[in-house]
């Protein structure tokens, strides 16, 4: 079913961008029947290694075949929507001559040249975004600090920095090198724990495990800790938590770790993928489990991959949930219907006493492509809440 939704959309925006481009340029038929078979191929290449990896064949020539496909796609999502806005604006402009314009001869061989030079612009400006949400993307994480105070936080654990990474998404076009960039940048801030917010992978244990090494040089005082996000299920999540515990990360699966600090303590729980037991069954996620063994008073922080996890999470009375999933919607325009599907996008919000902090991402999935929707390291810094 995903493949033939997938299939779709991909036909969808590639055959648009061929309907309305190709024609308007007047090229010669040879030419034109080339464009539209080059569109073909170009908008089978975003879902081919998906497929592949699916069947268990992951290779380089796979992988670039991805960052080639993914950019692809980018240029063609960015040139689907521009040419429909584009196409909005000149019907509302006839429209307008129509209804309040005087009757006169139209020159055609401008008419054609105005719309063929339109078209270029459309492709030109979706060209430049493209390469501009290229660079943004590849270029790594910002740090982006946020203060988070509680009330019943204790004392020993004022300006307490836990540094949250989310959806990584190491895989087909974000190898090695992105995550040593990520990791210097974790070093310099120096968190005294580290949050890993799930989807960290897209791909088999036996393909990356190799490009996840660094992560065995990433040390907090305090521990680090890992909770599934969905795309771990789709890559195998079991051999994955045990390579996860190889790498030095305290997986939480629906339960908790208790920190202490001079003498005081605060809990880290951690729950499943809000979707787990559709794949797994018995890593349904449980947040009343995850919480059930810590003391009513305690400050409570939960790890959990959808930011619609809120709903169970705040039933059971926990003052803070570090999500991802969203990416922030990645770029304009999913920014939309990603707000829409999610009980918050990106950022910190108060969901009705519970906190909750939405990482955008520190990686990206699909395109390789982040237009006004940064990547992020999260350091939150705990701060007592002051009651007057």
């Amino acid at each position: 079913m995903f493949f033939f939704i997938a299939i779709a959309i991909l036909w969808i925006i590639h055959g648009y961008v061929a309907w309305r481009v190709i024609p308007t340029l007047g090229l010669l038929p040879s030419k034109a029947l080339f464009g539209y078979v080059l569109i073909f191929l170009l908008s089978i290449l975003p879902i081919l290694p998906i497929l592949l990896r699916f069947s268990g064949n992951e290779t380089r020539m796979i992988d670039r075949i991805s960052l080639l496909g993914y950019t692809s796609l980018g240029f063609f999502v960015l040139s689907f929507f521009t040419l429909i806005l584009k196409d909005i604006f000149t019907q509302a402009l006839n429209l307008f001559v129509h209804l309040f314009g005087s009757e006169q001869d139209i020159d055609e061989s401008k008419r054609e040249f105005m719309k063929k030079g339109l078209t270029i612009s459309v492709l030109g400006i979706s060209g430049m975004a493209s390469t501009y949400g290229f660079y943004s993307s590849r270029k790594g994480p910002q740090v982006i600090e946020q203060d988070i105070f509680i009330e019943s936080l204790p004392e020993q654990f004022e300006n307490f920095t836990i540094a949250q990474i989310s959806d990584l998404h190491v895989g087909p076009t974000i190898k090695r090198k992105y995550i040593e960039g990520v990791l210097k940048k974790i070093g310099h801030v120096n968190p005294d724990l580290i949050a890993v917010t799930g989807d960290l992978v897209d791909g088999s244990v036996k393909y990356l495990s190799n490009e996840l090494q660094p992560f065995k040089d990433m040390v907090a005082r305090y521990g680090t800790f890992f909770v599934t996000g969905n795309h771990e299920y789709y890559s195998g999540v079991d051999p994955w938590l045990d390579e996860t515990d190889r790498l030095g990360m305290t997986n939480l699966i629906n339960e908790n770790r208790l920190i202490s600090k001079d003498g005081k303590q605060i809990a880290m729980a951690g729950i499943t993928d809000f979707r787990a037991h559709q794949i797994k069954k018995s890593h349904r996620s449980n947040p009343r489990k995850a919480i059930e063994s810590i003391d009513e008073g305690m400050v409570k922080i939960m790890l959990a991959h959808q930011p619609n996890s809120i709903y169970s999470v705040h039933d059971v009375g926990v003052d803070l949930q570090l999500s991802g999933h969203t990416h922030g919607g990645q770029f304009w325009p999913f920014t939309y219907p990603t707000k829409l599907a999610n009980a918050y996008l990106a950022g910190h919000h108060d969901h009705d006493g519970t906190q909750i902090y939405v990482n955008r991402g520190t990686g990206y999935w699909g395109p390789p492509l982040r237009i006004a929707v940064p990547a992020e390291i999260t350091l939150i810094c705990l701060k007592k809440k002051v009651v007057l």
